[in-house]
């Protein structure tokens, strides 16, 4: 599943706007299929910023859905802004709902990584060498 048109095409790029964090953890995701029934399923939480999320999940999630992501102390709520078939599964990116924001202080999820700590690290290295 993509995105129909050009404004959840931007969205895939805009949303790189706001640092988001890697990591891998497992997280439950519910929601409602088109008949109303509730669905679940566990997915692998890839990033995480203040405002969203990308899962990898095993099975694709229409556009504009509303999810609930549970971590063992909470949820997010979120809408599925793009769901993208790639090699091992379809990734979902997850807007949360306004009001619902991210806080590592809440939810710390495992192996959580800010890819700018990475770059300031090469940086710091590559100064000592060229010295």
């Amino acid at each position: 599943m993509t995105p129909p048109d050009h404004a959840d095409k931007k969205y895939m790029f805009d949303r790189r706007i706001e640092t988001r964090l890697l990591c891998a953890d497992m997280v439950d995701v519910h929601w409602k299929d088109k008949t109303g029934r509730i669905r679940k399923g566990v997915a692998n939480l890839e990033d995480i910023s203040l405002s969203g999320a990308c899962l990898q999940f095993d099975q694709p999630v229409p556009l504009q859905t509303d999810v609930r992501i549970s971590y063992p102390k909470g949820e997010l709520l979120g809408k599925v802004r793009y769901c993208v078939y790639r090699e091992i599964g379809y990734f979902l990116g997850i807007e949360f709902e306004p009001g619902c924001r991210w806080s590592a202080r809440n939810f710390k999820p495992q192996h959580l990584l800010d890819p700018r700590r990475l770059v300031i690290r090469s940086v710091n290295r590559a100064s000592k060498f060229a010295n």
